[in-house]
């Protein structure tokens, strides 16, 4: 089964949403948290070596996936991944999915043991689950 890492700039955050997706998945899936910065817990940013610590907590040789919320965590999402062994490297994804939503259907699959591939796809899936469309009030809706 594969292990899920959630990268955040806050480390509130990242604790959080790995406590609702692991309440989600019932216990059955790896899950660990990255967020903030080591040198400072109150801080926001993120650091490659907590990152790299949280995806060898979860490693499987099924893969790992990295969710990760914006910006500078994409970084130091690829600075982490660099620092493992070729073998283990290319199990590792990092996801393009929305961070919550995407945690929580990932974790879902992942509990179901959806390979890693299907797990991310499934995750990225829901960037098209939330579009709502906007009417401005000056227009005249269909009824």
């Amino acid at each position: 089964m594969i292990g899920l890492v959630f990268v955040s700039h806050s480390r509130l955050i990242a604790d959080g949403l790995c406590q609702l997706a692991e309440q989600m998945a019932g216990g059955q899936v790896r899950m660990a948290a990255a967020g903030g910065l080591t040198d400072d817990p109150d801080g926001l940013g993120t650091d490659a070596t907590q990152i790299l610590k949280a995806v060898e907590r979860v490693w499987s040789e099924d893969g790992v996936l990295l969710l990760v919320d914006m910006g500078s965590a994409v970084m130091s999402a690829e600075m982490a991944l660099e620092f493992l062994p070729d073998a283990q490297r290319h199990r590792c994804l990092i996801s393009n999915a929305p961070l919550v939503e995407g945690a929580i259907v990932a974790a879902l699959h992942a509990g179901m043991g959806d390979s890693l591939h299907d797990v991310n796809a499934a995750a990225e899936d829901t960037l098209n689950a939330r579009k709502i469309e906007r009417v401005p009030e000056n227009v005249k809706r269909d009824t």
